[in-house]
């Protein structure tokens, strides 16, 4: 099986956009999930992006924003985490299991942009 990382970043998206729709509707719930709909959809559309890139410094650095939005998706999840605006365990373990996703996409985009460097 061939692992694309685009494909992972899409389904990390949709499955934000599945909990923020349980969020509550309320100030904080709304807070919270426009700023991590903004960075959890953003990882992949930059990819995407990059895939369409023209020239090698373009393509990292849509990589280099893809990897910042991951950052930034882990901290947004880990304040709904922390804020316990969450009662039910189900959206609590998705939301764990997300922030999880996040870190393995952290990780995976800095070692692409990584490596970039070490070419230099």
């Amino acid at each position: 099986m061939k692992f694309d990382i685009r494909e992972r970043a899409k389904k990390f998206a949709i499955r934000v956009i599945m909990l923020i729709k349980k969020l509550p509707k309320d100030v904080a719930g709304y807070a919270l999930g426009g700023q991590l709909i903004r960075s959890g959809i953003s990882i992949g559309a930059n990819l995407e992006e990059a895939d369409a890139a023209s020239s090698r410094k373009d393509f990292f650095h849509k990589v280099s924003i893809s990897y910042k939005e991951a950052k930034e998706s882990r901290y947004w999840l880990e304040l709904i985490l922390e804020s316990n605006i969450f009662n039910h365990r189900d959206n609590i373990k998705e939301c764990e299991e997300l922030q999880k996703e996040s870190v393995e996409l952290s990780k995976i985009l800095f070692s692409i942009v990584r490596g970039k460097e070490k070419e230099l």
